[in-house]
């Protein structure tokens, strides 16, 4: 069993997880092309309560949203690793920033299909 002490110890342990968490969400909030995940997710989410989506459908953006922004803070988070690492340009360092773009880029094309299939239907009528 427990002791309190080990108790409070993983609490704490825990807070400091979810402090470094949020900072690096901030971090990421900075970045132009976050700013414009932020905004398409806000249009996606105001037109999904618009035309009141099934719930499977909400399933289907919330997992593609989700998506991008997942592909987006690793894009982000590998940049600023590469930039402080090899702060001089190295082809090696540029494919990486490149395929982890093109990540971004792959996520966000599917969630525009996603939401093309969800949407598009309801504006037919």
């Amino acid at each position: 069993m427990a002791t309190p002490q080990l108790v409070i110890a993983w609490l704490e342990g825990r807070r400091a997880s979810f402090a470094f968490a949020f900072q690096g969400l901030r971090f990421l909030m900075r970045e132009r092309n976050a700013q414009i995940h932020f905004a398409a997710t806000l249009v996606v989410v105001c037109a999904g309560a618009l035309c009141r989506v099934s719930r499977f459908d909400w399933l289907c953006l919330i997992i593609a949203i989700m998506g991008v922004w997942v592909a987006e803070a690793f894009n982000t988070a590998l940049e600023t690793l590469a930039n402080a690492s090899v702060p001089d340009t190295h082809p090696l360092v540029k494919v990486a920033k490149d395929v982890a773009a093109g990540a971004v880029l792959l996520a966000a094309i599917g969630a525009v299909c996603i939401a093309g299939l969800v949407f598009v239907p309801r504006m037919q009528h």
